[in-house]
């Protein structure tokens, strides 16, 4: 019989779990325990305000704390981002990685969210793995602890964009969100909580409807259909205009821009059937661009725009009124950059 892990559980969670076996249980005790095991990283007993020794004694019976093993971690001396690669008790790995923010002494983690990954992005070396399984709530938490244990200053955010697709694995994804956003979890501000999406219509759909307080990022990257597929498998389930409803919709809800991420690939997706296909698709929806080099290092594969091409069509964006940001990707030195988590092990891969 598998345990709960105490690492993806808020409170009320681990409340209902007791009183469900039996066990007498009071909210403010729930609340210490997570804010023990979550807020100050430390799963050993005791605690520093005591429990009650009869419950510290269920605690320890009913539920799981073991970690995964940080096994290998790579510095790109270029920018500071950190790497982290991660055995789970299972054997799989996965990795996370420490970005570091504008603010001085500030960081953010971009944790995964599966084993792998079945969309097949053509431009992401994690898809070219394939998928071996979900991670659970638990694990994307331990991964957070993991890298801001070794963090040196404050860690205040976290980003679901690293292997897997988010919203393929959504309930675990909302429920680690959850966790890291909680007070008594891992204090994150639900603004600072970042989701991505390759374009998963129905997960779009239901994350609009449970107005999930966190920022969702849909990856575009094409507005040509016959691109969009070949560049995103995905698409051959979601149509764009599926996809540029669901977009519409979500604006609409939230009553503010919506965040599209825009893959860079010089001679691809950079020319003025995309900014015409935008204007198609999303004209009036309010929206923001981010834009991203593409990290491909294989010799054939796709390259970033040079300063002329990224120019022209951040230029024809902008005469649309589309906001436009460039997202630095950092950590290609060590392939920790985005689209180049793709940790290898025998007889499996993530």
């Amino acid at each position: 019989m598998t345990l709960p892990h105490l690492l993806g559980l808020l409170p009320e969670d681990l409340e209902a779990l007791l009183v469900h076996a039996g066990v007498a249980v009071r909210a403010a005790e729930t609340r210490r325990m997570l804010a023990h095991a979550v807020s100050h990283g430390l799963l050993g007993f005791p605690i520093a305000r005591p429990l009650p020794a009869r419950l510290m004694a269920e605690i320890a019976a009913r539920f799981d704390r073991q970690l995964p093993e940080v096994i290998d971690r790579a510095t790109d001396p270029q920018d500071g981002f950190v790497k982290l690669l991660l055995r789970l008790p299972d054997g799989a790995l996965c990795e996370a990685v420490r970005i570091p923010l504008e603010a001085q002494g500030r960081y953010s983690v971009c944790l995964s969210t599966q084993v792998g990954c079945a969309m097949q992005c053509a431009f992401c070396a994690t898809g070219r793995l394939g998928l071996r399984r979900n991670l659970q709530a638990w694990e994307m938490v331990a991964a957070f602890l993991a890298v801001r244990a070794e963090a040196p200053g404050r860690v205040t955010g976290a980003v679901f964009m690293g292997q897997g697709e988010p919203f393929a694995n959504y309930d675990a994804v909302i429920q680690a969100a959850r966790v890291l956003s909680h007070p008594c979890g891992g204090r994150i501000s639900a603004e600072a909580i970042s989701i991505s999406t390759v374009g998963l219509v129905p997960q779009i759909r239901r994350y609009t409807a449970e107005k999930h307080p966190y920022r969702l990022v849909i990856s575009l990257t094409s507005t040509v259909p016959e691109r969009r597929a070949r560049l995103l498998p995905v698409a051959a389930r979601h149509d764009l205009e599926q996809l540029a409803h669901a977009i519409a919709d979500h604006a609409q809800d939230r009553g503010g821009r919506v965040m599209v991420a825009w893959v860079m690939m010089s001679g691809v997706n950079m020319d003025a059937r995309e900014v015409e296909g935008l204007q198609r698709l999303l004209g009036g929806v309010p929206l923001r661009l981010s834009l991203i080099d593409v990290n491909d290092p294989r010799p054939d594969g796709f390259r970033p725009p040079d300063a002329a091409e990224l120019g022209q069509f951040r230029d024809a964006l902008r005469a649309l009124g589309v906001p436009v940001v460039r997202r630095y990707s950092g950590g290609a030195g060590r392939d920790a950059a985005c689209g180049m988590l793709a940790a290898k092990v025998t007889g499996g891969a993530c």
